[in-house]
């Protein structure tokens, strides 16, 4: 649906202006006069018009997609506006005007378009579940329930914004051993491919036995010399068949199993886990949502089929007026210091604060841990990136010192 700008005039006549999407100008004329607004100037919105036309949809926009930091600064914006007693729909035009991201603004006029027919904030939302998740729609029909919206607004951004410095945090830190490992590998393959066999061709020539080292090395440069593209065509196959594999269910669950076992990497994953476990869980349940709800919410965000056979585990004991924590308690996942805060929290009915508690521990833990790790990877892969020149090194010198000897 084409974006339209506007300009107008109030029955007091003061100047207007804004965005507004429909099917043409007739319509959007009539939409803005059933608004007691009287159009003066309209003219299509050619950016938003361009890659709505083709994209079909402004949250598949291949030119201009949406971050995750310009919609938690929408909704705090929102928030902001809401609280300090501006209606919805005026809150909403003030986020619109402002709003650089074309992708994004479309999206604000429908919801507020939406929301000005009659719908509530969280039926327009519903309408974009690429740009809004489950949690965050959740929230919102709680906050509006509760008459708490500008409220949950904040939160919703505050939970964001912690989660994309947790992630940020964690990316930042794999760059630079990703990079090291590319570099590194990249000229291993240019020197064994390109450089050494001109300098084992001499030892070739000679006839004699070579030592191991050095046969292992020539016959390397050999294979990634005549058959580089068989290695590297089974590089893709042995990549895109363990992408299919993790995509089936048993392989979802032996991957998500690995993920939590692996040495170092594990211990991060699982306290990335459950920091995000406790924020999740406790924003929902502090922005009024139920308990079974906010539970199946936070298992479609830590997306780990291990943890979320606990997770159903609980769901199931809530339903039958159980504890909580009686699943979490027979699960290796969970720490007894998890588990007992969660007790803890349950029995005296503060689980949300809690569980507020138990993320920014765990937040921090991960840090600590992310940092650890990235100290641990940078000498681990100096060391086999050594040991790999070590090699070579080895396997040029030993047949020099065996013609040295020869000749001594």
């Amino acid at each position: 649906m084409p974006v339209y700008e506007y300009k107008a005039l109030d029955r007091r006549g003061k100047n207007l202006k804004g965005t507004i999407d429909a099917d043409s100008e007739s319509v959007a004329r009539a939409k803005l006069r059933s608004q007691g607004r009287f159009p003066v100037k309209l003219h299509i919105n050619s950016a938003g018009d361009a890659k709505a036309k083709l994209s079909g949809s402004f949250s598949t926009d291949l030119f201009q997609r949406v971050k995750s930091s310009e919609v938690h600064g929408v909704t705090r914006q929102l928030g902001t506006l809401i609280g300090a007693g501006i209606p919805l729909i005026a809150a909403l035009d003030a986020i619109i005007e402002q709003t650089r991201n074309q992708v994004l603004k479309r999206a604000c006029v429908q919801i507020k378009e939406s929301v000005n027919e009659g719908n509530t904030l969280t039926s327009a939302l519903s309408m974009h579940p690429k740009l809004f998740s489950a949690i965050y729609i959740n929230m919102v029909r709680a906050g509006e329930a509760s008459g708490s919206l500008d409220v949950v607004l904040e939160r919703l951004a505050d939970f964001g914004d912690k989660q994309q410095q947790l992630k940020g945090k964690l990316k930042a830190a794999l760059v630079y051993p990703i990079f090291m490992a590319v570099i590194g590998i990249t000229i291993l393959f240019i020197l064994i491919t390109y450089v050494i066999p001109n300098i084992t061709q001499v030892f070739t020539d000679m006839g004699r036995i070579l030592p191991l080292p050095t046969r292992v090395l020539i016959g390397t440069s050999d294979v990634l010399q005549d058959y580089w593209w068989v290695v590297g065509l089974f590089v893709i196959l042995l990549s895109l068949s363990v992408r299919f594999l993790v995509k089936t269910p048993k392989g979802q669950i032996g991957w998500d199993y690995l993920k939590l076992k692996m040495p170092i990497i594990g211990q991060v994953s699982q306290k990335i886990i459950l920091a995000r476990f406790g924020s999740t869980l406790g924003s929902l349940l502090m922005s009024g949502v139920g308990l079974i709800t906010s539970l199946q919410i936070v298992k479609a965000i830590l997306n780990n089929l291990v943890i979320n056979e606990v997770l159903d585990q609980s769901i199931e004991n809530i339903g039958k007026g159980k504890s909580m924590t009686i699943s979490l308690r027979d699960s290796e996942w969970f720490p007894p210091m998890f588990v007992q805060m969660v007790a803890v929290g349950e029995q005296s009915g503060k689980l949300e604060q809690m569980l507020a508690k138990i993320a920014e521990a765990y937040e921090q833990e991960a840090e600590t841990s992310i940092l650890m790790m990235t100290s641990l990877i940078e000498p681990l892969m100096i060391g086999l990136m050594g040991l790999a020149v070590g090699f070579v090194v080895l396997s040029i010198l030993l047949p020099i010192f065996e013609m040295n000897q020869l000749v001594g």
